[in-house]
């Protein structure tokens, strides 16, 4: 289901959730050209994404998906790994690093609830901490869900290229062909949307459920 009901029956809460989506988006973008470009690759910073303007990274496709189904992407980072000044390093760290970001940005957001419930801000709460805890606990299963989805070693999701740093250098060609084989990135999506939905819907419902568990939530 996408974010067309949330509009219609909460129109403040839709707003919430797109920016915090658009904004998880782009830190996540802006985590891999950071890191490129520290590994050796100024492909990105050329291209104008080492900002944090979501503009940048969005993808409108994905965005469009994102309002209609509540799933969708924005624009994958662009790298050249051979200016990596250590391949098999760079690509394991800039692949990494948005869904490091994610993980950061969702566990400080599950601190944050932490915190409102051990000071009593979650025991008939105004308007005001009610609000809070909200965003807070959308935004924080937000980017876990990013996190989580990323990691799957699927190309051209990150988990492949994780996965791919540690693989013999003979396979790497095949696995660029892929990521970069724009009907091949559609039958994955459209499988992951269709076939793969409902088990990966339940096992990204059951990691968030853990992940709160962690700290008492």
């Amino acid at each position: 289901m996408g974010l067309l009901p949330l509009l219609q029956n909460d129109p403040l809460a839709f707003v919430l959730v797109a920016v915090v989506l658009v904004l998880s988006l782009a830190l996540h973008e802006w985590g891999h050209a950071i890191t490129a470009l520290w590994m050796g690759d100024s492909t990105a910073k050329e291209q104008g994404r080492v900002t944090f303007n979501p503009l940048k990274h969005l993808d409108l496709i994905g965005s469009l998906m994102i309002v209609l189904v509540g799933f969708g992407w924005a624009k994958p980072v662009p790298i050249y790994p051979p200016h990596f000044r250590n391949y098999r390093l760079g690509l394991f760290v800039v692949s990494i690093a948005g869904i490091v970001i994610n993980l950061l940005i969702a566990t400080s957001l599950a601190l944050l609830l932490r915190w409102m419930l051990d000071a009593g801000h979650l025991q008939n709460p105004t308007a005001f901490w009610e609000q809070v805890a909200r965003v807070a606990v959308v935004a924080a299963s937000i980017n876990l869900t990013l996190a989580v989805f990323n990691l799957l070693p699927i190309p051209p999701l990150d988990g492949s290229k994780i996965v791919q740093s540690f693989l013999p250098y003979r396979w790497h060609p095949y696995i660029w062909r892929l990521e970069t084989n724009p009907t091949y990135a559609i039958v994955a999506m459209l499988l992951l949307l269709t076939v793969f939905r409902q088990p990966l819907s339940s096992f990204l419902g059951m990691v968030r459920t853990q992940f709160f568990n962690l700290f008492g939530l």
